[in-house]
């Protein structure tokens, strides 16, 4: 089954060659991906989808994590950022993106967030979230600091890059180096809106 929406591919390219570039990582494995721009492409497609399914129930669907960062290395899945007034009265999209192939994983994690993934290999991380929250807020923060601020952008693709490789086989491990970083552009971030 093709759970990956419909994009125009490179002239001379076969379409599944396209599909494999651009998305997807089986689950558990770290590998940084260049940043490939049809991702943006791909997500207003997803976007198109969700909002088909979901509009009488959300708030926001917003491209977050790296591949929304032009230029960012990244892990070749798409993570997208579904605001919601409710996370209780939210449940009741859970049948809604089952039918489009997304598979619930609860909170996973994250108090008050309902986790979704897709695709095998892994394709999309959906993260379902209140508007007010503050794990929102970061997401949207951390993003738009890093695609106004390019020098800050680059050390973070760094980051990432010497820690995939460092911890290629423990992606627990990655996350955890990345934390420090994130908090502290999330500061600075803060700090400009005040």
């Amino acid at each position: 089954m093709n759970d990956l929406p419909k994009v125009k591919r490179p002239a001379g390219t076969k379409k599944a060659e396209v599909k494999k570039k651009m998305l997807g990582l089986p689950s558990g494995q770290l590998r940084l991906s260049p940043h490939e721009p049809n991702w943006s492409h791909l997500f207003l497609a997803e976007k198109e989808q969700l909002l088909a399914r979901l509009s009488n129930y959300i708030l926001d669907v917003q491209h977050i994590g790296s591949t929304a960062i032009p230029g960012m290395p990244a892990k070749p899945i798409l993570d997208i950022g579904v605001a919601v007034a409710n996370f209780v009265e939210a449940s009741r999209c859970i049948p809604l993106l089952e039918q489009l192939h997304y598979t619930y994983k609860g909170e996973n994690g994250i108090l008050r967030r309902h986790y979704f993934v897709k695709g095998n290999p892994r394709t999309h991380h959906l993260h379902m979230l209140e508007i007010a929250s503050a794990e929102w807020k970061h997401h949207l923060l951390f993003r738009d600091y890093l695609c106004r601020n390019a020098e800050v952008a680059q050390a973070y693709a760094e980051l990432k890059q010497t820690l995939a490789t460092q911890f290629a086989a423990d992606r627990e491990a990655y996350q955890n180096g990345k934390e420090s970083f994130i908090q502290t552009v999330l500061q600075k971030a803060k700090q400009e809106t005040l």
